[in-house]
């Protein structure tokens, strides 16, 4: 069984996306953001301008469902570290997807994020992915450096994902095969990508 992850988008869905950047920073130019738009929209990877290797293609992934978690940063206690092995990609499921919907200053300023602990953490497990349904894993000024610092760690973060209830009702333990597929572009800071859950 196969379940898309990936934010179906559509060309109404671009427009507004572009409306809602040109009122919430003015002062970015259009190459500016036809720049943003190329490789930071909808289900992205934010690879930093390094290499996606290969062999992060498919991997081992498990779901943890943290869609209860408000008010605060999503922690160490809110998930299971006894499911996370080494290469893993960890996936969580916060709700923001379905609750703010794609596109709108809201769901890009006030998403969820991950505690700067987890994130230490997940880093310390020597994993290969980390993926979320919401904006980014940490929001505002220190999304862009804890993207850098992640990937100085030789691991991904992919962002705006989607469709995790089903994969959560139809895996066992959360676990899964996720299959992820990047753009082939060189020196730029994200990659629009498909990923697939396999079960």
């Amino acid at each position: 069984m196969f379940i898309d992850l990936t934010l179906a988008l559509q060309p109404k869905t671009i427009e507004k996306y572009e409306k809602q950047s040109a009122l919430d920073k003015p002062e970015i130019d259009i190459d500016t953001l036809k720049k943003v738009l190329a490789g930071h929209f909808g289900t992205h990877l934010d690879n930093m301008k390094k290499a996606f290797p290969l062999e992060y293609f498919q991997r081992k992934a498990v779901v943890f469902d943290v869609h209860h978690v408000k008010g605060r940063d999503i922690g160490i206690s809110d998930i299971d570290f006894a499911k996370i092995k080494k290469d893993m990609c960890i996936v969580f499921y916060t709700g923001c997807a379905e609750e703010l919907g794609y596109g709108n200053a809201k769901y890009f300023q006030d998403h969820p994020q991950l505690s700067k602990e987890l994130i230490d953490k997940l880093l310390d497990c020597k994993i290969s992915l980390i993926a979320i349904d919401a904006a980014g894993i940490r929001r505002a000024k220190e999304h862009t450096p804890t993207d850098q610092m992640c990937a100085d760690n030789n691991v991904f973060v992919i962002e705006n994902i989607c469709n995790l209830q089903a994969l959560l009702e139809n895996s066992k333990n959360g676990e899964f095969i996720a299959n992820t597929y990047p753009a082939n572009y060189i020196d730029v800071t994200g990659l629009q990508c498909r990923m697939v859950a396999q079960i």
